[in-house]
């Protein structure tokens, strides 16, 4: 069985990409797959400062953070768009996971693993904007990115009273992109 880890870039009451996310991992359930669905918030870690690294060593919590990942095959990661990128928030729990502890190979957390990536705003585009340096940075550190995502815009039309996604189409294609990652999981498990 193929593990999956998903996480938001929000830690936001509300959040319109943690609502995305859990359709998302709906589909990956589903599919088959065991997937972890973690917050943030619970794993909160200064700015990363190479200094502090050096001094106290990495933070426990980017440890845990770090060992989640590395445990797991794939990720789901829906990012709100922060002026055209990504959060500090996402930036920072990533760049803390890149950093390897004595013993470790570089990037571990992230090379050879696979990620279907999302995202969603109330504006039209639907925070489009912010899939393509996530993209960049991702794959820069070893993780292959499927070539499908999903940017939800309008998202707040697409929701009930109770802040879930309520839209059919959009249901269907958040649990598409999730099957789709559980599938490729599965085939490059499988050699």
């Amino acid at each position: 069985m193929v593990k999956v880890l998903a996480f938001a870039g929000s830690t936001r009451k509300g959040s319109f990409n943690q609502a995305i996310l859990d359709i998302a991992v709906q589909g990956a359930r589903s599919a088959g797959a065991d997937v972890t669905v973690i917050n943030l918030a619970d794993y909160p870690m200064p700015l990363f400062n190479q200094d502090e690294e050096a001094d106290q060593g990495i933070h426990e919590n980017a440890q845990a953070f770090k060992t989640l990942l590395t445990a797991h095959d794939g990720f789901l990661i829906a990012s709100p768009e922060y002026n055209s990128s990504y959060p500090a928030l996402l930036k920072n729990v990533i760049d803390w996971a890149s950093r390897s502890a004595e013993g470790e190979k570089p990037m571990q957390a992230f090379k050879g693993k696979v990620a279907a990536i999302m995202a969603s705003s109330p504006g039209a585009l639907g925070g489009l904007r912010v899939l393509v340096p996530l993209r960049m940075l991702l794959e820069n550190i070893g993780t292959l990115v499927l070539p499908n995502q999903r940017a939800i815009a309008n998202v707040h039309t697409l929701m009930d009273d109770n802040g879930q996604i309520s839209d059919a189409r959009t249901v269907q294609q958040l649990q598409g992109l999730a099957v789709e990652l559980v599938e490729t999981l599965q085939k490059l498990k499988s050699k």
